[in-house]
C-alpha cells in the first residue's frame, strides 16, 4: 500500500514558449507521517533513440510531509536547447516527473509534450526546410496534460526495510 497518493497535478504554464520553465501545482495525500522527505524530479527526454540525450531539468526536496493532503508549486528549467538533437526538438518528446522516497521511486508520471513553431508559416516548412539553427523564440510547447501515463512501483517506507 502507497503511504503517498497524488491527487491532482496541474500544469500553471501550458501551453507556453519553448524557453520558459515548466510550472507544476502538485497535490498528494499522504496517509502516515513521513520521517523523511520526498524527491520530485522532472527529466525532459531529448531522444527517443537515445537517453543520453535525457536532461533532469530540476529536483526539489519536499518534507518533513505531515498526515493529510498536501500541495506545492514545483518549478523547472527549460531544456538546454544544445542538448537535443535538431531532429528532435520539433515534434513530440516526453517530460517525466518522479517521485522517491528513500532513494526508491514511487511513481513516474510521463507527460507527452509538442514543440512546435507559433506561425502556420513556420510550421508548414518540410524539416529539411526548417532553419537552422531553430528559431527559439518562435518554439511553442504544449504539455497534452490530460493523458498521462503513470507507473506505480512497490516501495518500502521505512528506513529498516529499505534497500
Amino acid at each position: 500500500m502507497s503511504l503517498v497518493n497524488i491527487t491532482e497535478i496541474s500544469i500553471l504554464n501550458n501551453p507556453a514558449q519553448f524557453t520558459d520553465p515548466y510550472v507544476f501545482k502538485i497535490t498528494f495525500e499522504c496517509m502516515s507521517e513521513l520521517s523523511e522527505d520526498i524527491e520530485w524530479k522532472l527529466v525532459y527526454v531529448g531522444s527517443a533513440e537515445n537517453e543520453s540525450f535525457d536532461q533532469e531539468l530540476d529536483t526539489c526536496m519536499v518534507g518533513p510531509v505531515p498526515v493529510g493532503v498536501n500541495s506545492f508549486e514545483f518549478e523547472a528549467a527549460a531544456p538546454s536547447l544544445s542538448r537535443i538533437p535538431a531532429s528532435d526538438l520539433i515534434g513530440v518528446t516526453v517530460v517525466l516527473l518522479t517521485a522517491s522516497y528513500l532513494d526508491q521511486e514511487f511513481v513516474r508520471i510521463g507527460y507527452y509534450v509538442h514543440t512546435e513553431y507559433d506561425t502556420e508559416e513556420l510550421r508548414a516548412l518540410e524539416e529539411h526546410e526548417r532553419p537552422n539553427p531553430p528559431i527559439v523564440e518562435r518554439l511553442r510547447r504544449n504539455v497534452l496534460e490530460d493523458k498521462p501515463r503513470v507507473t506505480r512501483f512497490n516501495t518500502q517506507w521505512t528506513k529498516k526495510d529499505a534497500p
